[in-house]
């Protein structure tokens, strides 16, 4: 069930250095690379792990920029996901749609204000 982690950086530059040594020693390499941060993993279609700069502006402390992601097969998953948290009180944090080539998603928060992500590949 689980796609992918992330966490805050409010130094993006130390903080690859740091991840690519560290998750070399696993065997897992940069998949991905975006203007505020990238993503390490073995295989796309495995779990991975985000290291980004908070999509707010704002420092990264403790719970910002961190997001724990779910994996889906369609679509209608990831508007289903989204629908039902804020249906239960969440909030909406990204509505679903189109986040680059191949990639659906929708972000909300729980009621505790924690950051989850709902995706699908295709």
């Amino acid at each position: 069930m689980i796609g992918y982690t992330t966490v805050g950086t409010n130094d993006l530059p130390r903080a690859k250095a740091f991840y690519d040594e560290l998750f070399a020693v696993i065997g897992a390499k940069r998949l991905m690379e975006f203007d505020r941060g990238l993503a390490w993993g073995v295989a796309m279609d495995k779990p991975g792990f985000g290291l980004m700069t908070p999509f707010n502006g704002e420092a990264a402390t403790v719970g910002n920029g961190q997001m724990v992601a779910l994996v889906v097969d369609e679509r209608a998953k990831v508007d289903a996901l989204h629908a039902k948290a804020l249906a239960l009180g969440g909030c909406c944090e990204g509505k679903p749609g189109e986040r680059g080539p191949g990639f659906y998603a929708a972000y909300f928060r729980d009621l505790d204000g924690n950051k989850l992500n709902a995706f699908c590949m295709r």
